[in-house]
């Protein structure tokens, strides 16, 4: 029971420092590409409020502290804010302001392009944060298959490891689980997944001892080899394994190597919610493949317990998940307030402020719908 606790207290924990980085990053490029191009935000904040307390220069331009909510008077500044909500971050450029007048300094009276220069830059500090991740994980040693690694790669705790568990084979009936590491069989250790299987291919009806380590823990399996396919009479136990180990680099190659993957990744998220929406679409269930914030902080703590390098390519993958979520055109996220700017070019003025905002005051409370439910269905598995 005390373990159980530490562990749900440690899993909460990391996800929140996690989730801060990643949030406060998103909001800092906001924030770092309005000053650049002269803008005045009002507020940029750690945390979620209630404000606890912020920093502003005064009309005499100096700085002063202010503790607690509210209005902050004879502010000529952006106001630096701590909140007592430490998720993250949050910078108000004033996107959702209306009648703001001729304010040079104003976001809303900004051309289109910087408009969608500072929208997007939340995005690019994610990929780049990712990118910064990876670079700092190839430096250390990242987990990885070892079929396409990098010239000049340093390999270390090379193993076979399970990638695949067919239903209703040998391995599945005996507990076999992705990601489980293959230590040994009938007493042999083996380099290469081809040794491996011509040794099972060899073994029909014995049965062989396989010695798994899964995370911390070892597991001594009894598994029979047998045909698994109907056009094949060639025995196995019904996985497909890879040689995996932590890949590491010189530090300008892991630099490479973490833009490289940050890209790759990235492409090849898109093309997964490309195929979740047209399932979605299709009525296929594809709902079933959407982790909520319970479930993410489920894998938070599973991955937390295999070190902190896993951590740092989960951290790395998330970054570069809320990165595409957000440029994503749905009114509310980013890459939707982008496309009322594109929709403001083609048109040659700006859709009207209310609707605008009624649409994104629409799609945020179909955000939060979908995020309750997703959570709800998160407990209920948790339940079960």
């Amino acid at each position: 029971m005390t373990y159980l606790i530490f562990f749900m207290f440690t899993t909460i924990i990391i996800f929140i420092i996690i989730l801060s980085i990643l949030v406060f990053a998103h909001e800092l490029g906001h924030f770092v590409t309005a000053k650049k191009f002269g803008l005045m935000p009002k507020e940029f904040g750690f945390g979620f409020p209630p404000r606890l307390g912020g920093a502003y220069k005064n009309q005499d331009g100096k700085w002063r502290w202010k503790w607690g909510g509210g209005p902050v008077r004879g502010a000529t500044s952006t106001i630096y804010s701590l909140n007592w909500l430490p998720l993250g971050g949050f910078v108000n450029i004033g996107e959702e302001d209306e009648n703001v007048g001729d304010d040079p300094k104003h976001f809303k009276n900004q051309k289109p392009w910087k408009r969608g220069v500072i929208l997007t830059a939340g995005v690019f500090m994610n990929l780049v944060l990712a990118a910064i991740f990876f670079a700092v994980g190839f430096m250390v040693g990242l987990p990885q298959t070892l079929d396409d690694i990098g010239a000049g790669a340093r390999v270390e705790d090379q193993n076979i490891q399970i990638m695949q568990v067919l239903p209703d084979s040998p391995a599945a009936k005996a507990g076999l689980k992705i990601g489980d590491i293959i230590f040994s069989v009938a007493g042999r250790e083996f380099k290469t997944h081809g040794q491996l299987s011509e040794f099972t291919a060899a073994q029909s009806g014995q049965n062989l001892e396989y010695i798994i380590k899964r995370g911390e823990d070892t597991l001594n399996l009894t598994i029979t080899p047998e045909p698994i396919s109907l056009n094949s009479d060639i025995p196995g136990i019904g996985v497909s394994v890879a040689e995996t180990g932590l890949v590491s680099y010189s530090w300008y190659r892991a630099i490479w190597e973490g833009i490289k993957t940050t890209v790759f990744l990235s492409w090849y998220i898109i093309a997964a919610f490309a195929a979740l929406l047209k399932n979605l679409f299709m009525g296929q269930g594809a709902a079933a493949d959407i982790a909520g914030p319970i479930g993410i902080a489920v894998i938070t703590g599973q991955v937390a317990q295999l070190g902190f390098v896993y951590i740092l390519q989960f951290a790395a993958i998330l970054s570069i998940n809320l990165a595409i979520i957000n440029y994503f055109p749905f009114p509310a996220l980013d890459g939707g307030r982008v496309l009322f700017l594109i929709i403001e070019k083609l048109r040659g003025r700006p859709v009207p402020e209310r609707i605008e905002n009624i649409l994104h005051n629409v799609g945020f409370t179909l955000l939060m719908l979908l995020v309750l439910l997703v959570t709800f269905r998160d407990v209920f598995k948790l339940i079960k």
